[in-house]
This record gives structure tokens, C-alpha cells and sequence, in this order.
């Protein structure tokens, strides 16, 4: 999926980067024992035996961030299109000319793509593309999703997560609804994801094939369906099922751009109506609906709303509906994975009061809605990353 490769590969270049080519700025601590660990070595922090591999690479995290700025700024300035377009082998002049950054600065950016092994230098100096560059990070490649790196992640979460120490000590943080009222930031953020939340609503039909079956479906409700990614996927698979997706205004009006480029057919059968997920009040009929999704929404509202929202979806399903949460999730003993542990983390910069996702947690408060609890299922989704709950109304 590639919500988890872009963790992934952010997770490598940081820890590549900070055991390759910063260890020099760590030098002062030279006179340190505890980093001397008794043996003959280069300073690093990083864990070097067995015995130490389940503790933290403590440069390998904190110097993380300058990677992925550097990831984003060769997005930005085209660097990886511009060596895809010309077959690779490209010199520093010819990028130079490309981005428009004459300066040496961009001699030292591309060191440090090439360190962290999103770029290939030759010996006579020239560029060319490793092979995970080439697939994620080409605009011409079907497997791109640059765009939800450099827009979301690097002009969005980003800054977000500067504020989290003061995020944590006052409680105070905007939510997505404020964050959202800025038609800018929605349409970024929307159209950001959307490519990438395509991607994951086709591995998530396929996931939820031996459980749910749509085949007799007619009616699906998509709450807080971002740019409507998971509705064209649904409908476009089975074509006796509409959507109605519920969205904040500012989201409804970029998701009826997106849904304008879609088949006809599925545009006929996909629509948009306003609301704030929090909201105690859907403007939907009761008992009407044989699915209600909710992606990546019970993470993003604060925690007293996580019931309300399951208990509005039982009020909107007809019996034998199903609810489906698909969420980023750590595990029910709360040790991890670490990619769903960081971006619940994210989540509390736009969401102080929110709840760190688990499946426990998702299937108490179903039950509590009136969710068969015996019946709940859940499934790894993108590995590492998210979940998939399944409640079942009877």
C-alpha cells in the first residue's frame, strides 16, 4: 500500500542518513562512555549486536526529519522527474538548469539524496534513479504518489507536528473541522490524498471479500469520505451500488472536482452531502443502508465522538448491515507497530482529545452502539500501519 511505503522509505532515509553521513555533528560527545559501548568503533548510536536491537537508534530518529525534508525538496524541485525524463545519467549542470538552483546548495541536496539512496551518483559524476525512486517518486509512474509526500505530509503534517510538545502541555490544538475551514488547506489535503486513498480502497474491497459481501448491496454511506476515493471504488466494482459520502463543506467542494473526472456512470451514483462528522445528527434515513464506511475518521475526532459516530452508522443500517472502521491502529498490547503508533501521534497536532486507536477500543464501543460484539472482526490492512474492524448489526 502505499501509505506504508511512504512511511517505510521516510523510516530508512532518516535511519540511512543519520548513521551514514552525520555522525561528525555527534563528535563533541566523543568523551561520553555510555557511546563507547567497551568496543572499537565509529560513534553511533545505533544498536551493533543482538543484545541491542530492540533499543532506539537515537541519531537514527532524531536526525530523521532533515531526510525527509530532503525527500520533499526533490519532489519540489522536480529532481526525480527531470532524471526520469532525460533516461538518467544526468549531470549537476543539467539539473541545475531544470530546477532552476545554480547555487551549491544543490550539490549538497543531492549528496544527501544520493546518502540516503533515493539517487545513484557514477563515478564521472552523473544521476540516476534508484529503483523505489523510480516507481514512487516519478509523476509519470502509475505507482506515483509524490504528490501525497511534498503536499500532505511535507507542506501539512509536517508543520503540524512542530507544535506537538505544546499541543501535549495545553491541550489546545485545532481540529480538522477549523483546520479544514481554510479552502486551501482542504483542497491540498484532499486532492493530496486522493491517489493514495485509491490505492488502499481497492486493497480493502479485496480485504474484506470473505466477509462482506456486496453483491446484493444497494445503498453505502462514506462518512467523512474525504475526495469520495473509496466510493468510486466501490461503485465502480459493483454496479448496482450508490454512495452518499458525507463531508465537511470545504472537502465536499474539491471531492465534487474529483468526482466530476470519474465514469459517468459512477458519478450518477456517487454524492456529497455536507456535515461535520461530529454532528449528534446525519442527514440520512434510518435502516436504509447496507454498508457505512468510515476510513481514517474515528482517529481524527476527539475521543466522546468515537461512540456517537458508531451509534449513528447502527441507526442508518439495516439490519444485517455492516460497519466498516478502517483506521490507523497499533495493536491491543499497545506495544506497537511503530507506523500506527507515530500517526496516531500525528493526529493529536490536529486532535488533542482524540483516542489512540486499538482494535479493542473500536469493538468495545461498537458494542456499546449495539454492534454484535461476538461477531466483530478485525484484519491487518496495510501492514504495519492500519486495521480493519468489521461490526455487524443483527
Amino acid at each position: 500500500g502505499t501509505a506504508r511505503s511512504a512511511l517505510e522509505m521516510l523510516l530508512r532515509l532518516g535511519s540511512m542518513l543519520a548513521r551514514r553521513g552525520l555522525h561528525a555533528a555527534s563528535a563533541r560527545f566523543a568523551a561520553a562512555p555510555a557511546l563507547r559501548l567497551g568496543r572499537s568503533r565509529a560513534l553511533s548510536t545505533a544498536p551493533v549486536d543482538d543484545e541491542m536491537e530492540d533499543d532506539i537508534d537515537v541519531d537514527g530518529v532524531a536526525y530523521g526529519f532533515m531526510a525527509s525534508q530532503a525527500l520533499f525538496a526533490g519532489l519540489e524541485l522536480g529532481i526525480f522527474d527531470a532524471i526520469a525524463a532525460a533516461g538518467g545519467s544526468v549531470d549537476l549542470p543539467s539539473l541545475q538548469r531544470s530546477s532552476g538552483v545554480t547555487a551549491p546548495r544543490l550539490q549538497t541536496l543531492l549528496t544527501a539524496l544520493v546518502a540516503s539512496k533515493a539517487l545513484r551518483r557514477s563515478r564521472d559524476g552523473a544521476y540516476d534513479l534508484s529503483p523505489n525512486a523510480a516507481r514512487f517518486l516519478v509523476s509519470s509512474s502509475r505507482h506515483f504518489y509524490g504528490d501525497y509526500l511534498k503536499l500532505q505530509i511535507g507542506r501539512q503534517f509536517y508543520h503540524r507536528m512542530g507544535a506537538l510538545t505544546d499541543v501535549m502541555k495545553t491541550g489546545e490544538a485545532p481540529s480538522y473541522a477549523s483546520w479544514f475551514s481554510d479552502p486551501e488547506v482542504a483542497a491540498t489535503y484532499t486532492r493530496a490524498q486522493h491517489n493514495g486513498s485509491v490505492a488502499t480502497a481497492k486493497a480493502l474491497l479485496k480485504r474484506m471479500a470473505g466477509s462482506v459481501s456486496l453483491d446484493g448491496a444497494s445503498k453505502m454511506l462514506d462518512v467523512g469520505g474525504g475526495s469520495g476515493a473509496f466510493s468510486y471504488v466501490f461503485t465502480g466494482k459493483h454496479p448496482q451500488l450508490s454512495s452518499q459520502i458525507l463531508e465537511l463543506p470545504e472537502v465536499c467542494a474539491t471531492g465534487n472536482t474529483i468526482r466530476a473526472e470519474q465514469p459517468a456512470d459512477v458519478q450518477q451514483r456517487v454524492s456529497f452531502s455536507e456535515l461535520d462528522a461530529t454532528s449528534p445528527d446525519w442527514p440520512v434515513p434510518d435502516g436504509e443502508y447496507d454498508l457505512v464506511l468510515m476510513s481514517y475518521i474515528s482517529g481524527s475526532v476527539p475521543e466522546p465522538v468515537v461512540g456517537a459516530l458508531y451509534a449513528n452508522a447502527y441507526k442508518a443500517l439495516k439490519p444485517g448491515g455492516r460497519l466498516l472502521v478502517h483506521d490507523f491502529m497499533v495493536d491491543d498490547s499497545l506495544d506497537g507497530p511503530l507506523g500506527g503508533a507515530i500517526w496516531a501521534l500525528q493526529h493529536v497536532t490536529v486532535n488533542a482529545d482524540g483516542l489512540g486507536l486499538a482494535p479493542r477500543e473500536v469493538v468495545s464501543r461498537m458494542g456499546a452502539a449495539g454492534f454484535a460484539s461476538g461477531k466483530a472482526e478485525t484484519h491487518e490492512m496495510i501492514s504495519g500501519l492500519t486495521k480493519l474492524v468489521i461490526g455487524h448489526k443483527n
